[in-house]
């Protein structure tokens, strides 16, 4: 409703960061942020033990009728919140809460989560901020470093090691002879690499990706990730990023699937989730050209969102 105020609580990492304020732009609501960083044995204990004091007084700093967090770090306050508003303030925590159901008011939690309630709404890909619109926005006007890119346009997302994924020299070689084959096809790659993406991974890029009309965001400047997702007329994306694929899928495009050594059966679930609904195959030696309608769950779970909020004011 008109005048709802929204906080929320953010630790800082981008694939949290932006699921809590792409929900806060789909329900339309403008939101205030809470920087929430706890501390030595607050961090640790995290999302079991007490708040940090500092995550507390960050917490109180702006009242709220809908709090929304992500991350197991945000727990803590989100627990406060509720407790020092005597239930008054409805809370939303994106992902699966290691502490349970009974983490947040309403828990939205992607399919590959396998958490199932009476609180809990379960899709496909995990909430996003883009819009049909901004996409339509971007093909119309992109970044100019994008736009001057000639012929079919391909997008590589890297992404990094992690807790199910490693990055070997390898696989940093495997995934760089595939770009370079890309590009003697006769395609224009534009990649954008995250915080985890192996510098040497970028190096090596950077050298075989000088001889072909190409782009790869080196750090500075706007990253134009936006303008990339939508001029991509096909996407090459390391399976490590739930996240970025989700994005891609938005868009309608390809999506095309490099899996760096190790997996997890959850993310492996979610994948295949995507393999059937016609968005995502896994690399398989060339590009492929294929459709399917866009997937982004946002508008349906902003307005599963608006009725839980309406039916907890009742």
């Amino acid at each position: 409703p008109a005048g709802t105020k929204l906080v929320i609580l953010s630790d800082g990492r981008t694939g949290h960061d932006s699921q809590t304020f792409g929900l806060a732009a789909a329900l339309g609501v403008e939101k205030k942020i809470a920087s929430i960083a706890p501390r030595g044995p607050f961090k640790w204990l995290a999302p079991f033990g007490p708040v940090d004091p500092r995550d507390a007084a960050s917490a109180r700093r702006y009242p709220a009728d809908i709090v929304l967090a992500a991350g197991r770090r945000t727990l803590p306050a989100l627990r406060y919140v509720k407790k020092i508003t005597r239930n008054k303030t409805f809370t939303v925590y994106l992902n699966k809460p290691h502490s349970g159901l009974g983490a947040a008011d309403l828990i939205i939690a992607p399919s590959h989560d396998a958490l199932n309630g009476p609180n809990v709404i379960s899709t496909i890909t995990p909430v996003n901020s883009l819009t049909e619109s901004q996409l339509v926005a971007a093909r119309k006007n992109p970044d100019p470093r994008i736009g001057a890119l000639p012929g079919k346009r391909v997008a590589l997302l890297i992404g990094g090691d992690s807790h199910h994924y490693k990055f070997t020299p390898e696989t940093q070689k495997q995934l760089t002879q595939i770009v370079r084959q890309i590009c003697l096809s006769g395609a224009s790659l534009m990649a954008t690499p995250s915080r985890r993406t192996p510098k040497s991974l970028i190096e090596m890029l950077k050298d075989h990706l000088r001889a072909f009309p190409s782009f790869l965001w080196d750090g500075t400047g706007e990253n134009p990730y936006l303008s990339l997702l939508a001029c991509a007329d096909a996407f090459l994306i390391t399976a490590d990023s739930v996240n970025m694929i989700s994005e891609a899928a938005a868009t309608g495009a390809p999506i095309h699937i490099f899996a760096p050594p190790g997996g997890h059966q959850k993310l492996i679930h979610f994948q295949n989730k995507l393999t059937a609904a016609g968005a995502v195959r896994l690399w398989r030696g060339t590009l492929e050209d294929w459709r399917y309608d866009p997937i982004n769950a946002t508008p349906m779970i902003a307005q599963s969102a608006i009725s839980a909020y309406n039916q907890y004011l009742q």
